[in-house]
């Protein structure tokens, strides 16, 4: 993935094709990249084990395969100058779109299986834990949050067009139109890859955002707290969690992420304001005595 998205780069540079209104190398590049962070996020999580498990190795195998495919696609179509995702215009196209979701099922269900395996096991100190385990969970819930955009647009359905294209990024208006620098997110309607993004990334933030902890418990002794961390992690959970419904609420009434109405910036009042106490209080609870990472080792069954 790493190679792909040098590559990728490069056809940015040599390669002025537009497709849907965006440069036709940037989708492989933002792909490649988020695959390779998920990768190394999952195995470095799995390396947090105690053991090695022939299961987890053939869950890991398994997303290795199934983002080598999509890829393979997404970038097949590329050169191709063929949309990979929701084009089913001639039977080579649609028969790719479907591989392309079968993959993301296997993707899915291999994740599955590695929170199984990582529920089932203690893999430092309980903050690293669950950091790791509500981590995985939203990013669980974020990629099947990625289904909703497969699904027939009411446009779509009105226009009998889906002899040609099912299912869209954006919500209230088409594909293609004005867009954020980068992301390439609508900026005039609803966009579901922003919920299917923030829920997949969680896998990285929430253990980075441990880790950012950590780093200031030299400074404040509060954080040194086993306990007090733990608290933590449950507060930057929570918050995440309710960040990951209220984009998806956002998207799913046409509205643009850069342009929210008053209920939505309202309830990103509401959010912040319990985060707030939720931080407070958990800083202000006694903590417990400062504890020292425990190694990784494997709960009983």
């Amino acid at each position: 993935m790493a190679a792909l998205a040098v590559v990728s780069a490069t056809g940015l540079i040599v390669d002025d094709r537009v497709l849907v209104g965006s440069p036709i190398w940037l989708k492989p590049l933002k792909f490649s990249v988020s695959f390779a962070a998920y990768g190394l996020t999952l195995a470095w999580m799995l390396s947090r084990r105690a053991a090695p498990s022939r299961v987890g190795q053939w869950a890991a195998h398994t997303a290795v395969v199934a983002g080598a495919i999509e890829m393979a696609i997404i970038t097949g179509q590329t050169v191709r100058g063929r949309r990979s995702h929701f084009n089913i215009e001639t039977p080579l196209d649609q028969g790719l779109f479907v591989a392309m979701g079968l993959t993301i099922v296997a993707l899915w269900a291999s994740t599955f299986v590695i929170a199984l395996l990582l529920f089932r096991a203690r893999l430092g100190d309980r903050a690293t834990t669950w950091a790791i385990r509500l981590g995985l969970l939203i990013a669980l819930a974020g990629l099947l949050l990625g289904g909703l955009m497969v699904l027939p647009t009411p446009a779509q359905q009105a226009a009998g067009d889906l002899a040609t294209t099912v299912g869209a990024h954006s919500v209230g208006v088409p594909d293609g139109g004005p867009a954020m620098p980068l992301t390439g997110w609508n900026t005039t309607g609803g966009d579901l890859r922003i919920p299917h993004f923030f829920g997949m990334h969680a896998l990285q933030a929430l253990p980075l955002f441990l880790y950012a902890i950590e780093a200031l418990a030299g400074r404040f002794t509060r954080l040194r707290s086993a306990e007090v961390r733990l608290r933590l992690v449950w507060v930057a959970a929570g918050c995440t969690t309710a960040l990951l419904a209220l984009v998806t609420w956002q998207a799913l009434r046409g509205q643009a992420l850069v342009h929210p109405d008053a209920a939505t910036l309202a309830a990103l009042a509401a959010i912040a304001v319990a985060t707030a106490a939720g931080t407070y209080a958990a800083l202000r609870g006694r903590p417990a005595p400062a504890q020292s990472p425990t190694p990784a080792q494997e709960l009983p069954a």
